[in-house]
This record gives structure tokens, C-alpha cells and sequence, in this order.
């Protein structure tokens, strides 16, 4: 049985590079959305961007699974860094993900808990290892660590560093884990990539819809590598 791998990511910027790279190319619209059909290098690939948040991409990732039947889903995008080992342009991609913003601590319970649920949820670890192989090839630096995922742009300093204290997070973005929860419920191998844009050592010249645009063109040709070598 052949595969199909979905591929997704929060805003068209970050799509866009790949679905420029796609063979018999078919969009369907559904659920106030776009899907781009289409194969790479004979591979069946799905790719869609979910708008930005936990909600957007829960409903993005299991549409991928549940209407497009996609059974591998990547993840690529961009994220704030916690870690002070995490430059601009950094790639690091995620071992586990938790939600920052999820609060039930009022009941005894820790951040980021909800009964019946884990606080971080592990990424695929075969696709991990795919990743580091691919990144060797390259001659790229990959980090491993864990990713925060909340409903807000954290700007904070003092927020920032509370979220890396509570969760051990290198990262944080607004996506990932409404994604983790969804492929970790219906069984399907995730993986989460993405490129820090914004850290400690920013300066004044820096300019997000630059990066976001160059990033891309990186984190595209990273993540249809990795579709080959899947394959």
C-alpha cells in the first residue's frame, strides 16, 4: 500500500515552496480552506497551510487524515526561540510538544494537563531519525528539543522564560501540539520542523517577511527531501 504523506504548515508563506514544486497539481476547497493534491518525485502528497492557531491546525490535521487519508503528516514552519543556544535561521525540530496556554492548574493538576492527555506528546521518532540524515547530507545544524505551542505571540520576556522553566521548552510556536494531539490520537506518524525567526540576539535591521520568505525556501527543500527518503 502505498503512502500518502501530508504536508502542512500555519500561513501560505510556508507553503507555498513546496506546492510550487508538485506534479499534477489539483486544488479542492473544503471547510473554508485549500488542499493541493499532487505528487513529488512519484510520491502522493497533500499540502495545506491551516491559518494560524491551535484551533485552525487541529481542524487542518484532521482533515488531512480523516478526508484525505494522509498517513505521515510534516509539519514545517517557523518559531520563536527559548533556548539561548537558538540563533536566527536555526533549525530545530521537535521530540515532544506541549500546550504553554493550557491551564487547569485551579484542579491540582500540572501546566499543559488535561485528563487524559499527556502534558508533552513525543514526535515520531523514525521520522526524527529521517530528519538527521537529511540534515547530514546537507551540512545543516538540526536541534532537537521540546516545542511550546499557545493561542499567542509571546513577546514577553518574562513569559518566554517561564514557559522554558515550566516545560523544559527550547521553542515556542502556535501550532505544533493541536497537531501532535490529533496525529497522536488517530495513530498517524508526525513530524514538526521549524525555523527560529525571532531570538535574543535579534537587531533592529531585521525583517520578518523577509526571513519568513528565505526560510521557506530552506524548510521546502529540507522537508521534500525528507519525502524522498520516506519514500
Amino acid at each position: 500500500m502505498s503512502r500518502k504523506i501530508a504536508i502542512m504548515g500555519a500561513m501560505p508563506e510556508e507553503v507555498e515552496p513546496i506546492v510550487s514544486k508538485l506534479d499534477n497539481l489539483n486544488i479542492v476547497e473544503y471547510a473554508a480552506n485549500k488542499y493541493y493534491e499532487g505528487s513529488y518525485n512519484g510520491q502522493d502528497v497533500l499540502v495545506a497551510y491551516s491559518k494560524i492557531g491551535k484551533v485552525f491546525a487541529t481542524l487542518t490535521a484532521t482533515i488531512l487524515i480523516e478526508k484525505f487519508k494522509c498517513d505521515t503528516l510534516l509539519f514545517s514552519g517557523v518559531a520563536g526561540a527559548i533556548s539561548p543556544e537558538l540563533k536566527v535561521g536555526d533549525l530545530i525540530i521537535a521530540e515532544g510538544l506541549c500546550q504553554h496556554d493550557l491551564d487547569i492548574t485551579a484542579f491540582g493538576h500540572p501546566y499543559g494537563y488535561v485528563p487524559e492527555g499527556d502534558v508533552c506528546v513525543a514526535a515520531d521518532e523514525h521520522l526524527r531519525e529521517v530528519a538527521k540524515q537529511v540534515a547530514s547530507q546537507k551540512g545543516l545544524r538540526l536541534k532537537e528539543g521540546i516545542i511550546a505551542t499557545g493561542d499567542q505571540f509571546v513577546a514577553d520576556e518574562a513569559r518566554k522564560n517561564w514557559i522554558g522553566e515550566t516545560f523544559k521548552a527550547d521553542a515556542l510556536e502556535m501550532e505544533g501540539a493541536a497537531v501532535a494531539v490529533v496525529c497522536s490520537a488517530l495513530n498517524v506518524p508526525f513530524f514538526v520542523l521549524r525555523a527560529i525567526s525571532d531570538a535574543a540576539d535579534m537587531d533592529a535591521s531585521f525583517s520578518f517577511d523577509e526571513f519568513l520568505e528565505s526560510s521557506a525556501k530552506i524548510s521546502a527543500d529540507f522537508i521534500l527531501s525528507m519525502v524522498d527518503t520516506i519514500k
